[in-house]
């Protein structure tokens, strides 16, 4: 595979997903929540990028839309193929789609829900070699211990043919990442592949994935609503809020110098260990509003401290450079 280092390994521009409210089988839906509305964002081939935000800000549908688990609205999606060229695969269908598969794979959050209860570790984790038909059954046994064992599931011939009953939630998380890696893929979208383990496994399950993309130099798209686990993983966040990105950085730059005032509200409620340190409250208002057809202004402006006639008559404010990479979504910083 020849890789382009100078093209971006997925580019996404104007990417939209709108679901349909109420309406029925002869009666049209006349309202839409906004899941996904205008994402524009690049990976570099080996890079990652944290998605962070509150529930329901559309985190998990971005992830869907990237590896076409959801069929986007509108926008493009744009990965490089095996000749370094970028092609657009957010309307691809048909067969076309298998090698599309052969490159993109996700980890879902829930381990206990993601592995099939009948199947054993050893077809879950060799289906996609299955499916894409790769290898004899031989080399598929020999492939699947391999990679169980890099996962840390040793000896790999005493989990093969056990279900996914009989092991932990990291046993069962570190199996879904081996399936992800099975068919060695350039880009994972990984949803909060942390968040249903034990506080004592999580940092296992992380720097086992960082390894992994370190060796196998694969891109992530790393959902959490955990600005810790983002610092950790990522080399630059991107903060969502009601299916708008409002603010996206290098990790350190956006940590030390928050400029959208939803970004300083996730980060001054982030505790800290040290009792003799305390943040300032960042005042906003309310609760987060349903993105059910939303006003075309600002969607922070209800909540916002800093909202004012301009941004309620104007509409929501693009993403700007304000400096060294640092994009912000914010007509008044």
């Amino acid at each position: 595979m020849s890789n382009n280092n100078d093209k971006p390994l997925l580019r996404v521009q104007g990417l939209k997903k709108y679901f349909p409210v109420g309406g029925g089988f002869l009666r049209q839906a006349r309202s839409f929540i906004h899941a996904v509305d205008d994402l524009e964002f690049d990976i570099p081939m080996g890079g990652s990028l944290g998605l962070v935000g509150e529930s329901g800000c559309g985190k998990t549908t971005t992830g869907k839309l990237l590896v076409r688990l959801h069929e986007p609205t509108d926008g493009q999606i744009f990965i490089q193929n095996e000749q370094g060229e970028l092609e657009d695969i957010a309307h691809r269908k048909g067969e076309s789609m298998k090698t599309f598969r052969r490159r993109v794979q996700m980890i879902f959050q829930d381990p206990y829900e993601s592995l099939n209860p009948r199947r054993t570790i050893y077809d879950t984790v060799a289906e996609p070699l299955v499916v894409q038909g790769i290898g004899t059954i031989v080399e598929r046994e020999e492939r699947v211990a391999a990679l169980l064992e890099r996962v840390g599931l040793t000896p790999a011939t005493s989990f093969m043919f056990r279900f996914p009953h009989e092991l932990s939630g990291g046993q069962r998380q570190r199996v879904a990442i081996a399936r992800a890696l099975i068919i060695d893929p350039v880009f994972i979208a990984a949803d909060e592949p942390t968040s249903m383990l034990d506080v004592s496994i999580r940092t296992g399950v992380m720097n086992l994935m960082m390894e992994l993309a370190g060796e196998m130099g694969v891109s992530y798209l790393y959902i959490t609503h955990d600005l810790a686990v983002a610092r950790y993983m990522c080399e630059r966040i991107a903060v969502m809020y009601l299916g708008k990105m409002v603010e996206r950085a290098s990790t350190e730059e956006l940590l030390a110098n928050p400029l959208h005032p939803y970004t300083r509200a996730l980060i001054s409620a982030v505790p800290v260990p040290d009792p003799r340190i305390s943040r300032q409250a960042i005042d906003i208002k309310g609760g987060v509003s349903a993105p059910i057809d939303p006003p075309p202004i600002c969607r922070f402006f209800a909540r916002c401290p800093l909202g004012d006639d301009f941004c309620e008559n104007n509409p929501h404010p693009p993403m700007e450079d304000k400096g060294g990479g640092h994009y912000v979504a914010c007509y008044k910083v």
